[in-house]
């Protein structure tokens, strides 16, 4: 996940940048700068991490011998052979997911925080790095593996969290089974950094999988430590003023470091990737492809989500696309063969979209996409973030409820992160967003799950881009993305109508994304031959006519909803 508190044009320009750098220029093979012999400790040449890196052979170098098999199925690791994928049924009709995006990065609680904070606490004068030091220590000595043993998680009860999701509609949930901080949130085979032996000391994603299926929920996981690797170099910097100034942080320490201290017998390197040797670029590679491999087999996810531009590891493609082969055989295997995965990934080109479920993270397109996709976005920032209660400054049910609705019009699905506080729980204005949610489902359900999109997504003045939307559409365009814009650029209002329908084409629903005050004109509905209309929750018969250049229907003498309503149309046989 990106950064939340940096202004949008600022996030896209560094994202244009990033996803450029990412793309064209191989990974960086450091040789360290210093040794000392005596603790064990590398020192690393922060110039040297942010300029060289050692990359697979080719783009097409894949898994090493002493990697996970991938399972045996008629999906092959090659675009070509991806192409025959499809979307499974349940994925279509579930519409709305829930987005647990909870890791040790939630436990410093960091006010206004840069939402990076395993990274930004090594980068002096940041204010995760001032928290940092407030609250544990100078991260020469005190660094992100010790707050991994410091979260404990105390109030956290996975049944309790699913009844309140179930409640509030969602259909799905993806629990983050590892962020860019490369810590597993399971009992991970190949990563000794997880939350079994350290800190919460509990199979946080099979925690998750029991509840979420006990719950009749379909369940995910979400993997984001591909960029490691590069992320972390911040972590063998050091302080460049004041008394620490050249003390090198903790992401320089070894295994040797670790005699007498509480993770004695663990490698910081495990963790924080940052050892530059021949060969280790692969061996990166080889480990993260385990890792997933081992996630998959153990939780037999129905969503895997990477946080990653096309597939994770980009500079050696062979990986993922073996992890999406591995991921649909399994998936036939397990039912009598029939596909039930979804692999989510970013920046898909149209062939690829073919291959994979789309994601737009924080986004969405302009118009029906031809394939399902996802937009993932959050009511606050991705981890726990104290300001938005304290101001109350959460994204309010209705505008979920309404960017919803855009999203599926348009073939999508709505993937919402509900920040968990570190230890655990939700706050209290978080749980009344979800439990107002819930109660427009409750009503209005119909229009939105197991639905499709009508010939055309809606009407209204927020279907013609601003200036800024237009902007943001032509960048993404230059990255052979569809036409996508951050979510909430144009408010709505009760002009503003999207359309669903029903599978067999027979029922049309019509969403107003504000609730009308006087007489409602639909002019997509002009000419089209309809025989009733019913006003979701309600039993008043309304008052309607067709007029030469739209459907007009007379505003309810009360409305169920505040603030999003949606009539039932049930058009006449053509």
């Amino acid at each position: 996940m990106e950064k939340t508190n940096t202004p949008i044009k600022s996030r896209i320009v560094i994202a244009a940048l990033f996803v450029c750098l990412a793309s064209l220029l191989p990974a960086a093979e450091q040789t360290p700068a210093g040794n000392d012999s005596q603790s064990g400790t590398v020192i690393l040449d922060p110039q040297t991490i942010s300029k060289q890196a050692e990359s697979p052979a080719s783009k097409d170098a894949g898994p090493g011998p002493n990697t996970e098999p991938m399972a045996r199925g008629p999906f092959q690791p090659s675009w070509e052979s991806l192409k025959n994928y499809q979307c499974p049924e349940w994925f279509r009709d579930a519409k709305f997911g829930i987005f647990a995006d909870w890791g040790p990065q939630c436990q410093p609680e960091v006010p206004d925080g840069s939402g990076w904070y395993a990274r930004d606490l090594y980068v002096q004068g940041s204010k995760d790095h001032n928290v940092h030091l407030q609250k544990y220590g100078h991260p020469s000595k005190v660094g992100f593996k010790d707050v991994c043993n410091d979260w404990k998680g105390e109030k956290f009860d996975p049944d309790k969290l699913l009844a309140l999701y179930q409640r509030a509609g969602a259909k799905y949930l993806v629990a983050m089974a590892n962020h860019h901080d490369n810590f597993d949130l399971w009992d991970s085979t190949y990563q000794p950094w997880n939350s079994v032996n350290i800190g919460l000391k509990r199979n946080l994603i099979g925690d998750w999988a029991k509840a979420t299926r006990a719950a009749g929920l379909r369940f995910g996981v979400s993997v984001h430590a591909s960029p490691a690797w590069s992320w972390y170099g911040t972590s063998v910097k050091a302080d460049t003023t004041g008394p620490l100034a050249g003390i090198p942080y903790d992401g320089n320490l070894t295994k040797k470091d670790g005699k007498g201290q509480w993770w004695e017998g663990l490698d910081p390197q495990d963790l924080y990737a940052q050892s530059r040797k021949p060969g280790d670029r692969q061996a990166y590679c080889d480990k993260f492809y385990n890792r997933t491999l081992d996630l998959i087999n153990r939780y037999q996810p129905d969503v895997l989500y990477f946080d990653d531009r096309k597939l994770p590891l980009a500079d050696a493609e062979a990986y993922g696309l073996r992890i999406a082969a591995h991921l649909y055989n399994s998936s036939i295997t397990r039912n009598s063969g029939r596909n039930e995965a979804v692999m989510n990934t970013k920046g898909l080109d149209e062939m690829q979209q073919r291959c994979l479920v789309y994601d737009i993270e924080r986004g969405r397109t302009d118009r029906i996409n031809a394939q399902p996709w996802q937009t993932d976005t959050c009511i606050g920032n991705w981890f726990y973030d104290p300001v938005f209660l304290q101001r109350h400054k959460y994204r309010k049910a209705g505008d979920v409820v309404r960017l919803l609705c855009d999203v599926v019009s348009k073939n999508g699905n709505l993937l919402l992160s509900v920040p968990i506080r570190g230890n655990g729980e939700l706050d209290a204005d978080e749980i009344a967003i979800l439990q107002d949610i819930g109660k427009w489902m409750n009503i209005n359900g119909e229009a939105i799950y197991a639905t499709r999109p009508w010939k055309t997504f809606g009407e209204g003045p927020s279907t013609i881009p601003t200036d800024k939307e237009k902007q943001i559409g032509e960048w993404r365009v230059k990255l052979n993305q569809l036409w996508d814009f951050r979510d909430g650029c144009k408010p709505y209002t009760s002009e503003d109508i999207r359309f669903t329908q029903s599978k067999d084409g027979k029922t049309l629903y019509a969403i107003v994304m504000g609730v009308p005050k006087e007489s409602l004109k639909i002019k997509s509905l002009a000419g089209e031959k309809i025989q009733g209309i019913s006003l979701l929750g309600s039993d008043a018969k309304l008052n309607w006519k067709q007029e030469a250049d739209a459907l007009v229907i007379q505003p309810a003498a009360e409305w169920p909803c505040q603030h999003t309503v949606a009539f039932k149309i049930e058009l006449a046989e053509q």
